[in-house]
């Protein structure tokens, strides 16, 4: 057999199940890190509940995949996850979800694995999400599960190390309130609300325009440029608020696409713009 019809006829067993997210739909990616409790509390000496140098792999990781080849807007990470929201008009590898989850797992394990000096494996999902309200009400979702794990996590620590044993610490969590929760790290001599923000609410990366001084060798002059960079928000907004802010990198967004589409538009109807028949 040829190889040229080998490969049509083996090719479709790899392609059969190929989908595509639809135009217009929100995309978002929830990658989590695969046994990440025993790597970190056991394979790697972290401080419990919370590690700096872990939250810096994890901002580190984002960066990462904010920059690696694909239209992201918003990225945000809590504990051993991140979520990542693309542009509404991504269109790379024609929105093939097996492209998504199986690139993105992979460049967040290989990034992480390298500031870790071992192997840290992450796995993908995608969630495909028909409008804005969805959207915040994801990213509210993320959040809020950032500040319940907060709280959980301090507590149980805090009886770990008060010498209670796995089950009695988490017994004696389960069925407490919030406001019992809190009064528990009270009697540690914690104040839960004055703990640092980053752990409490995750934290979000996104893009902002900043000006930077550069040189015009033409004219021999100073210049000032725009330029697009990430920027590291350890204190983000809780609840109705944060819904607001996921908004408002939406409209930003959809603003530059109108903005963009106007502008090509006007270029296009310039009478020194010649359009070949």
């Amino acid at each position: 057999m040829k190889f040229d019809d080998l490969d049509l006829k083996m090719r479709v067993y790899e392609t059969a199940q190929d989908r595509s997210v639809l135009p217009e739909m929100y995309m978002v990616a929830r990658i989590d890190g695969r046994s990440f409790t025993k790597l970190t509390k056991e394979t790697y000496p972290f401080e419990a509940p919370f590690d700096q140098q872990f939250r810096d792999h994890m901002v580190e990781t984002v960066k990462h995949l904010m920059t690696c080849g694909f239209n992201i807007i918003y990225g945000y990470t809590e504990s051993d996850e991140i979520s990542l929201l693309f542009h509404i008009a991504e269109t790379a590898f024609s929105r093939k979800t097996r492209k998504y989850i199986s690139i993105l797992a992979g460049e967040a394990s290989a990034k992480f694995s390298s500031l870790l000096g071992g192997v840290g494996a992450f796995d993908c999902r995608l969630s495909e999400l028909p409008n804005q309200e969805l959207v915040t009400d994801y990213f509210r979702w993320r959040n809020e599960d950032a500040h319940r794990n907060a709280l959980n996590a301090h507590c149980y620590w805090k009886l770990r190390k008060d010498n209670h044993s796995e089950r009695e610490a988490t017994n004696k969590i389960n069925g407490l309130s919030t406001s019992q929760k809190n009064e528990l790290l009270f009697q540690y001599g914690i104040n839960f609300n004055e703990l640092p923000n980053w752990q409490k609410r995750g934290i979000g990366l996104y893009w902002h325009e900043v000006e930077k001084e550069g040189f015009n060798p033409k004219t021999n002059k100073a210049t000032t440029v725009i330029r697009r960079e990430l920027f590291v928000n350890y204190d983000l907004p809780m609840r109705d608020d944060y819904n607001r802010f996921i908004l408002s990198l939406l409209h930003h967004n959809d603003n530059n696409i109108s903005n963009n589409l106007n502008t090509t538009l006007n270029n296009t109807n310039t009478p020194n713009n010649k359009t070949k028949t």
